[in-house]
Order: structure tokens, then sequence, then C-alpha cells
């Protein structure tokens, strides 16, 4: 039984937030810098010129990219032959959002009540936590800030089996395409199909996790998801919705089994500033 303390996790957690913020990963910028290269639009290269400046200043100078440094959701895997000490997983998680936060300078976005108190929490708490129990005696914590703007464009639909795989085409084409420049293209396209309502809308917040351009493993829906992309990127929305060739960078499927009476699909948008940080302990 490997035994890993609380403040270890809030330090490792803080330290996630900050980077995440400033340090675009790898994957995601090979995608833009291939963007960039790409695009033959005149207002849509000069977007992806200063997409591509951006992640570079932000690096060099350990700045946020974005004004919107998001509210951060937490993917934690915890292997089961692992014993947390000295309190709870969660509250060792906000308290390291809450450091990163005010002791990185990162905006704070969370307000305390959605409808009727909409008063700042002030160091950008709680954040939003999924947990798995894993094999194992490590702790895997992936941290992935959402800023609202993307966030904004999420689309469900409980599409039924009789719309077919057509239908599961047109409602992510159109849910991309209606979002038009308010998520920040090129975006990074997760979607989730299958499960129930909520399981869908997590499996595509799951689909952004993944090495950004990574096929499905399942020949099918990578197939799919190279279809959608060729779809999505013939609209001419393009950079920043100023037009081109590039609306998106990927799209990633994830799937889960569902009903015979229903077939869930789910949008979540990532704009091109694709942040996410990890760590195994």
């Amino acid at each position: 039984m490997k035994e890993i303390n609380v403040e270890r996790i809030a330090s490792e957690v803080k330290r996630l937030c900050i980077e995440a913020a400033c340090d675009l990963p790898v994957d995601v910028e090979k995608l833009i810098v291939h963007a960039a290269q790409t695009e033959e639009s005149d207002f849509g290269k000069y977007a992806m010129e200063k997409v591509c400046r951006n992640v570079k200043i932000a690096r060099e100078n350990e700045a946020p990219m974005c004004q919107d440094t998001g509210m951060v959701i937490a993917f934690v895997e915890i292997g089961q032959d692992v014993h947390i000490t000295g309190g709870l997983l969660e509250d060792a998680i906000n308290k390291g959002v809450s450091e990163g936060y005010v002791d990185g300078y990162l905006r704070k976005s969370t307000v305390i009540d959605p409808v009727f108190n909409r008063k700042n929490a002030g160091d950008n708490t709680p954040a939003i936590v999924y947990t798995t129990l894993v094999e194992g005696d490590e702790l895997r914590i992936t941290i992935m800030p959402k800023g609202a703007g993307s966030e904004n464009m999420s689309k469900l639909k409980m599409l039924k089996p009789a719309d077919g795989l057509e239908g599961v085409k047109r409602f992510i084409v159109d849910a991309v395409v209606n979002a038009g420049g308010n998520p920040c293209p090129p975006t990074i396209v997760g979607v989730g199909i299958g499960g129930n309502a909520d399981k869908a809308m997590l499996l595509s917040k799951v689909a952004l996790r993944r090495e950004a351009g990574a096929p499905n493993p399942d020949p099918a829906y990578a197939e799919l998801e190279r279809d959608l992309l060729r779809e999505i990127n013939k609209s001419g929305v393009g950079p920043q919705g100023f037009g081109g060739r590039n609306t998106a960078l990927a799209v990633q499927i994830e799937t889960y089994p569902t009903h015979i009476a229903t077939m869930p699909v789910a949008v979540t948008l990532n704009c091109h500033a694709a942040r996410h940080k990890e760590v195994v302990l």
C-alpha cells in the first residue's frame, strides 16, 4: 500500500495549474504550427501567426496564454493500492488550485452561486473533480483549465437510433460550424457518443485528454474522426472565425455502450489553447 500525503498532492496541483496556463502542450502546438503552415486565407494566416507568437511569448515569459485561465477540471485516476493520508483528496486538489491561481496571479473565474449570488470565489475554487479507481499503486492527476468561450459552445443531443451515422455526423458538424468564432478556432473537437446524457457529456471532455490528433483505436471511429475533420474544415469558418481552411485542429471521439432506444451525442469544444498538464505520483 503506497501512502501519499495531501500536502504533496496540493503542491503538485498548484504547479500544474500555473504551468498549464503558461505552457501549451507540445502535441497541441504541433497541430497549431501545421495549421499555420497550411492556412490559405490571408486573414487566417494573420490569425495563426498571432496564435503561434502568443504560444511562444507565454512559454518564454511564464505568462498566461489567455486572459481566461479557466475553471479547473481535474481528472484523477487513483490506484486501489493507494492510501491518501492527512486529509481528503478533493480538499487537497482545491487547495492546490487556490494556491496556484493566487500565487500564480491567474485570473479567478469561479462564482459562488450560479444564479443568485454570482460573487467571485476569489481563488478559482472549487475545481470540477472526476475520480476513477484503477489498478495499481499510482495516483495520476490531469489538470485541464477550461475557458468559458469554448465551454459555452457545448452541445448535447439525444438522437434516435434511426438517425444513424448521418444524423451523428450532421449534429457534430453543425455544432462546430454554428459556434463560429466564439470558441476561438481552430478548435479541438471532443465528442462523446453513448451512455446516457451525462455520460456522453463526460466522454466529450475525456476525449480532450487524449494526445491531440491521436486517432481513436477503433478503425471505424478513427475514420469517422477524419471524415468529420474534413467536413468541418470545408465550412470556411477558419482561424478565429476570420475565414480559412483551419476551423478545427482535430476531432476526437470517445464512446460507451448505450440503451437500445437512444443514441446520445455530446460535443465539447476546446479553443486552440487546449491546456492540460499531468503528474503521476
